[in-house]
């Protein structure tokens, strides 16, 4: 049976017992009004949700699921540090801050504590990883098979394996940590300056220099970003051994010029919300000056849809870094990155037929690019939440 037939007869079997399920339950409870109101999609999603489970824990049981294994223990792991990480900060800390763990939900603080610990990964990434970033281990073999079983070909000193060269793959993911996350808040930080600084300048002189910054910044927002940026890469790559500046600093300041146009959309339509109010128009009788009304006044009425568009842009910047990387034209060896090590390692798929354990292995970079952009997003959603001003 091919996959497509099976999937649709799993569909159509879902969909009876989800018919079964509704009809059952109004009879059997007296047409109570749980079953009485449900709607046939909510009890289809009832269904697809407990045989989701059930084909999880099937899965989780199986030998040669290792990785889901570990994806299932470590998720699992992070939802009660992320409680027991809430509690800890109702109880300690200021007022402010415990007034702030009490109406945090679940997601922002296991969110916050996943941030912690990759910021931590990355500022004591040389202290944590067994191996440097690029060391070839000598008597250690390549390709060692994730998992540490040397049933299979793999090695419990090196729980996540080796690469093509003999590298510590768990070193190499910490010190991704470090290269990635690193400069992708480099990147994030840069951009937001460019773009908020003429924002803010164009919602406060208006006139000629809003409108060509404003139509410059149309030109770029009409061309696809990542397209643009590995235009610009491939450029740059060519001129950088002959200036003697390392590729990475182009690619910092190339994606932060994109992306700062985003951010400069939005600062130009905050500062323009803010700068018909009375107490602008107070300021400037009064002869306060450019710098003032920027940092004094419109800055601080922007902070929370800014902060909550950091953490957005964050993720855009982080993820483009990575798909360049993958393409070969973002950061560099000898340096580890998140994005290289899912090129360099993407030939193990191949494998997957009969040894799922080597077939998992781009999958450790890429679930580190998937917790960390949905840690961020869990922390934004949070924050988009408190600054809306709407109540739980």
């Amino acid at each position: 049976m091919s996959p497509i037939v099976s999937v649709l007869v799993a569909l159509i079997a879902i969909a009876v017992v989800a018919w079964l399920f509704r009809f059952l339950g109004q009879a059997s409870t007296s047409n109570a009004p749980f079953f009485r109101d449900m709607p046939y999609a909510s009890a289809f999603g009832y269904i697809l949700g407990g045989a989701a489970l059930m084909g999880g824990l099937w899965l989780y049981l199986q030998d040669g699921a290792v990785f889901f294994r570990w994806a299932v223990q470590g998720f699992a792991a992070f939802a009660v540090a992320g409680w027991l990480f809430r509690i800890f900060g109702r109880v300690v800390g200021t007022q402010g801050s415990r007034k702030l763990f009490r109406s945090m939900p679940l997601t922002a603080s296991f969110g916050i504590l996943t941030i912690l610990v990759y910021a931590f990964a990355a500022v004591f990434a040389g202290v944590i990883a067994p191996y440097g970033q690029d060391e070839i281990i000598q008597g250690v073999a390549a390709n060692i098979v994730p998992g540490g079983d040397p049933a299979i070909g793999g090695n419990p000193d090196f729980p996540l394996g080796t690469d093509q060269l003999g590298r510590d793959l768990l070193s190499r993911l910490i010190y991704g940590a470090q290269n990635t996350v690193g400069i992708a808040f480099a990147t994030t930080c840069l951009a937001f300056f460019i773009g908020c600084t003429f924002g803010f300048l164009s919602a406060v002189l208006q006139g000629w220099f809003d409108q060509i910054f404003s139509r410059a910044v149309d030109v770029l927002m009409a061309i696809p970003s990542l397209i643009f940026a590995l235009l610009l890469m491939t450029i740059a790559s060519v001129w950088a051994p002959q200036l003697g500046i390392p590729l990475t600093a182009f690619m910092v300041v190339i994606i932060a010029v994109i992306d700062s146009t985003r951010v400069y959309r939005l600062a130009r339509a905050v500062g323009y919300n803010i700068v018909v109010m009375d107490y602008i128009e107070a300021a400037k009788l009064r002869g306060e000056g450019l710098g003032y009304l920027i940092f004094k006044e419109i800055l601080p009425n922007a902070t929370a849809p800014l902060l909550a568009e950091f953490g957005l842009r964050f993720c855009f910047v982080f993820l483009t870094i990575a798909s360049l990387s993958f393409l070969g034209v973002g950061i560099q060896p000898p340096l580890a990155d998140w994005g290289t090590m899912v090129r360099d390692l993407a030939q193990f798929v191949n494998f997957a037929a009969f040894a799922p354990q080597v077939a998992a292995a781009p999958l450790l970079a890429a679930g580190a690019i998937a917790l960390l952009t949905v840690a961020v997003n869990f922390v934004v959603d949070w924050m988009l939440h408190r600054s809306s001003g709407l109540k739980s």
